[in-house]
């Protein structure tokens, strides 16, 4: 393993511990775990228009040998899966005054500048400067929302909320394998890696499927098991039609299996989630 992934492998495990205390120290885990997913979402999206479509900044963790494009997810997934929520949480949670967020902003980007100088963290026309300012807004965020879920929401901020907390489970449930098994390329011709078109593609596909799973959960009518079907059904329909165009290649046969069964199990399991928020989290 080479030196830049144990700077990544550092920064997860510390984050994971953070936020394990965090959720343990929460007067309301449910709330912060609601939270956590809403900001991990919220940073994926961020994330896919300067990083994925920007092409912002690259990652060097050298954790995948295989492809570089993933290997630099990799790290992507680091910051807006593990460092970045955490962060967050830890702001909301134990409500911190704005000179210990602008301490923690800094810290952070000392921590960006450093992985600079380590060569494990490459800049394209992104600056440090920018990352400073956008965590000013992202935990702005973080304090109304934590407050907020404390109240019953409806309406079409319980549907964001919702997608919200669905979305990020949904996304990375979809890029991981990919990234680690091969299994399923997109084609889309948007770039010229077919990495990055992989990755692009698939940050859409997510995102729709999502929207699709939070509007049949929406739905008074139809029981459960009907709509587990049916959302399986409608991904596995999808699927052929983007195999069928050339968009889709999909290279290992449990693939179709994998793609049409859990975004329909996403939708059993959280189905819960639908009502705490409209009573209050």
């Amino acid at each position: 393993m080479p030196n830049s992934a144990y700077w990544f492998l550092g920064l997860s495990v510390s984050s994971i511990l953070l936020l394990t205390y965090t959720l343990f120290h929460a007067k309301s885990t449910v709330r912060a775990i609601f939270l956590f997913l809403i900001m991990t979402q919220i940073a994926y999206m961020i994330e896919t228009i300067i990083y994925i479509f920007g092409s912002s900044y690259t990652y060097l963790p050298g954790l995948l040998k295989n492809n570089a494009y993933y290997d630099s997810n990799m790290g992507a997934l680091t910051s807006n899966l593990l460092v970045i929520p955490t962060a967050a949480i830890i702001i909301a949670v134990f409500e911190w005054r704005w000179k210990a967020i602008a301490a923690l902003i800094v810290f952070i980007g000392v921590i960006e500048w450093v992985f600079v100088l380590l060569e494990i963290y490459k800049l394209n026309w992104w600056r440090i400067e920018y990352t400073a300012g956008g965590l000013v807004f992202y935990f702005s965020v973080a304090k109304l929302l934590y407050s907020r879920l404390l109240r019953p929401v409806n309406g079409m901020f319980h549907s964001l909320l919702l997608f919200l907390c669905i979305a990020p489970i949904m996304g990375t449930l979809h890029i991981l394998p990919i990234m680690l098994f091969m299994n399923r390329s997109y084609d889309p011709s948007w770039f010229n890696d077919p990495a990055h078109d992989t990755t692009a593609c698939a940050s859409l596909y997510y995102i729709v499927s999502s929207c699709m799973i939070v509007a049949i959960m929406k739905l008074q009518q139809g029981h459960v098991w009907l709509k587990y079907c049916g959302i399986a059904v409608f991904i596995l329909v999808l699927t052929l039609e983007l195999v069928q165009t050339e968009m889709l290649t999909i290279h290992k046969w449990w693939d179709p299996w994998f793609y049409c069964l859990f975004p329909a199990t996403v939708y059993l399991l959280l189905r819960p989630i639908s009502t705490r928020l409209a009573r209050g989290a």
